[in-house]
């Protein structure tokens, strides 16, 4: 063989050797492409993630200020409603017993309306009459009628008039028995109401004697009587001018305009004793005028809320 002939086994050697290395440069680099590749996939992959969590994250944090807020604007409210109902549940200060002893009296012009014997099926015209006139009254119940009508003490009550007592039975050899009997009477008159209303802490501190306070053949009752209704913090309030529904069984309403007209002149402070007992319709007839009437003398409309405090 030829030195021509001889194989250089040196130069083969290392051509192979660079062959190698640019394969494996070559498959390092695709390896390295692959991998940014993966690379740059997992990261948009976790950038698209990472958008559709904050995205996630913002609607439920909108979602939860949302229910923050709901449960706020709940509590306000109910708040407001216990507020409310709080204010209508008469409470008797010291204030308010005074405000009692001179309830005739008063340097400006101010009338009470009051209604005693009912509910009955004249009250709801009653009812429409002052929510019309935007007149608030206070209405002097018997408990045997607010068994028989607990719906219409209810709307009583939530149309803004106070409700005292009148006792239970409206029976005045019951009642003055005893000083007892009269607070008894309250008492029996008050659970009605309450079971009426569906408020077991409501409390009037209010009655009115069936027949008035003053005179009679039961006075020394109603005089006992009223010490121990004083103890168990009621006050007793009457009137001092008169629709005249309760003088006579021929009522118009010419006559009860009349009355009212006569009852309380020259007076600042009036307590107009009407009555919505079923006989009584006349009132409920005549009660657009009487209102009208007192307000031409210049009288401004009051019920006990604004008494007992």
């Amino acid at each position: 063989m030829g030195d021509n002939d001889q194989i250089d086994i040196y130069r083969f050697n290392t051509k192979a050797k660079i062959d190698k290395q640019k394969i494996f440069i070559i498959i390092i680099i695709i390896i390295a492409l692959i991998c940014a590749i993966i690379i740059k996939n997992n990261i948009n992959k976790t950038i698209k993630e990472y958008k559709v969590y904050k995205q996630y994250e913002s609607q439920l944090q909108a979602l939860e200020q949302q229910k923050i807020e709901k449960e706020k604007i709940k509590e306000e409210q109910e708040k407001k409603a216990e507020e409310e109902r709080l204010a209508k549940l008469p409470k008797l200060t010291d204030e308010g017993r005074k405000n009692i002893e001179n309830i005739y009296k008063s340097e400006t012009k101010r009338a009470f309306l009051t209604f005693d014997d009912g509910p009955s099926s004249v009250t709801p015209r009653i009812l429409d009459i002052l929510k019309e006139k935007n007149v608030k009254a206070t209405f002097f119940v018997l408990g045997s009628m607010v068994e028989s009508r607990p719906e219409m003490v209810k709307r009583i009550y939530e149309e803004g008039h106070f409700i005292a007592s009148h006792g239970y039975s409206h029976v005045y050899s019951q009642i003055y028995s005893s000083p007892q009997a009269v607070l008894d009477e309250y008492n029996l008159s008050m659970e009605k109401i309450r079971q009426a209303l569906g408020i077991n802490e409501y409390n009037a501190h209010l009655f009115r004697y069936p027949g008035g306070l003053p005179g009679g053949k039961y006075a020394d009752v109603k005089k006992q009587a009223k010490d121990l209704l004083s103890q168990n913090e009621i006050v007793t309030v009457d009137w001092n001018c008169l629709s005249g529904d309760a003088e006579t069984n021929d009522l118009s309403v010419e006559f009860e305009l009349q009355r009212i007209n006569e009852t309380s002149e020259n007076k600042n402070s009036i307590v107009v004793l009407m009555h919505d007992a079923p006989a009584k319709s006349v009132t409920a007839d005549s009660l657009l005028q009487i209102i009208d009437l007192l307000k031409e003398k210049g009288y401004e409309f009051k019920n006990f809320y604004e008494i007992i405090k």
